[in-house]
């Protein structure tokens, strides 16, 4: 879902409310999360889940074209937690991802795979 699909939802959902009036109130939560993390702290969601700030270390790493090494600076990267409840409705039993794709278990994902065009 993105960003404009979910004030599309919730302008639905209350019509009441003005588009554009939910719009900014989506733009100033995630502003203030992104905010908050800048500046080191952390956000917790009762229920959904906590985002922080995960320092990385320097390393070297490889450049895939050449296989040069190269030097990956220190670096933040934002972290998010799911808290229990958000992880207990997203394993329930006919989940509404399983009921669309008409299965008993969601299939699992692909890791490492990667579409090459061109070349």
């Amino acid at each position: 879902m993105t960003k404009s699909e979910l004030v599309a939802e919730l302008a639905s959902a209350h019509p009441q409310l003005a588009a554009q009036d939910i719009e900014r109130i989506v733009n100033i939560i995630f502003r203030e999360i992104a905010a908050t993390l800048a500046a080191g702290g952390r956000v917790e969601l009762r229920g959904f889940g906590a985002f922080t700030v995960r320092e990385r270390e320097a390393r070297q790493g490889r450049n895939p074209r050449t296989g040069e090494v190269v030097d990956v600076p220190a670096k933040r990267v934002p972290f998010f937690k799911a808290g229990k409840e958000l992880r207990e409705k997203i394993n329930e039993k006919g989940s509404a991802a399983q009921k669309r794709e008409g299965r008993k278990e969601a299939a699992p994902k692909r890791r490492g795979t990667v579409k090459r065009t061109g070349s």
